[in-house]
């Protein structure tokens, strides 16, 4: 874990191996990390080339052309992973913003021309992962709606099931912050039981015990807002300025209550949408691979222009400062 740790952040870790770098792919010219590799004895003929997402690779090999019954059409190297393609698709002007890419997990973060690799992105344990147009996404791991999911699938087994729209109204009507959570607590990776997990995490740091589906959901959602504020705070201490808004794209944007939460606790403006943003930002790289767009901030455009978003303006903020000193106090 702690290899994997520094790998990803692309700290030097000579104290804990005798590799001289610490991770596959070297952030700083983006090529192999040839040293480590060796280190390691992976065999360098298994690599590939490494190309940049948008590139064009060649045609469709004709055998396999002729099986899916399509013509000589073009190869392009996509972004490579879904959050990398929904970041792409990103409505965002500017550099004063972050993102949330929404689901099962949530990943926040912003989009930087360099990776970050220095004390203060390990402390944190921030990640650097390539992007589109050459951009670095600078991110953080959340635990993300699975919390509800696993809740949801739990009272399903149980013979009672509830459709998303009745959770978020059960939600609504619930005391706010009569219990918080941290999230990202190992507790809530794989439980038997997730709402049980989260009445055992309540009991042990001695908060009421969320009883009803309502109040087992609020207190879900309004941690990962909290958690949301947490990782903000982070960003803009690494970057030395405010981000200004957050968007919200993945099937997460659709939760309105975790929408105007997160403008709640973070005090910024919640753009969410659009919600098949993966699937919209692969578009938007073959279309920049074969010259139909021209740029990134180009095809972001073109989402502005293509789908309708939802604005969340922050309500309220001052009432999320005690939940918050509560939830610091919570994660150490």
């Amino acid at each position: 874990p702690d290899l994997f740790h520094y790998w990803m952040t692309g700290i030097k870790v000579n104290e804990y191996t005798d590799a001289s770098t610490s991770q596959m792919i070297d952030p700083g010219s983006r090529t192999w990390a040839r040293d480590l590799i060796r280190t390691f004895g992976i065999p360098e003929k298994i690599l590939g080339t490494l190309v940049q997402p948008g590139t064009v690779l060649g045609p469709l090999r004709p055998s396999v052309a002729h099986q899916a019954g399509v013509g000589s059409i073009p190869v392009i190297a996509p972004a490579t992973h879904d959050t990398a393609a929904a970041i792409a698709a990103v409505p965002a002007v500017g550099d004063s913003w972050a993102y949330i890419s929404s689901g099962t997990w949530s990943l926040m973060g912003i989009e930087t021309k360099t990776p970050r690799t220095d004390e203060k992105t390990l402390a944190v344990n921030f990640t650097n992962e390539g992007g589109v147009g050459g951009t670095i996404r600078l991110l953080k791991n959340i635990m993300g709606l699975w919390l509800v999911q696993e809740c949801r699938r739990d009272w399903e087994r149980g013979g009672v099931t509830y459709d998303y729209a009745a959770l978020m109204k059960m939600a609504e009507a619930s005391i706010p912050f009569a219990s918080i959570v941290n999230p990202d607590d190992a507790s809530f990776v794989l439980p038997e039981s997730m709402p049980f997990a989260i009445a055992e995490y309540c009991k042990d740091t001695g908060q009421p015990i969320p009883e009803e589906p309502g109040d087992v959901v609020r207190c879900a959602l309004e941690s990962l807002a909290l958690r949301y504020r947490w990782v903000l705070q982070r960003l803009e201490e690494l970057v030395g300025k405010k981000l200004d808004t957050i968007h919200i794209v993945g099937g997460g944007c659709q939760n309105t209550l975790l929408c105007q939460l997160t403008a709640d606790a973070c005090d910024r403006q919640v753009v969410a949408g659009p919600v098949e943003a993966t699937a919209i930002g692969n578009v938007l790289v073959q279309a920049i691979g074969l010259g139909l767009l021209g740029s990134l901030a180009e095809g972001r455009a073109v989402v502005r222009r293509s789908f309708e978003v939802s604005i969340y303006e922050p309500q309220h903020h001052e009432r999320w400062d005690e939940p918050y000193r509560r939830f610091l106090a919570m994660i150490g």
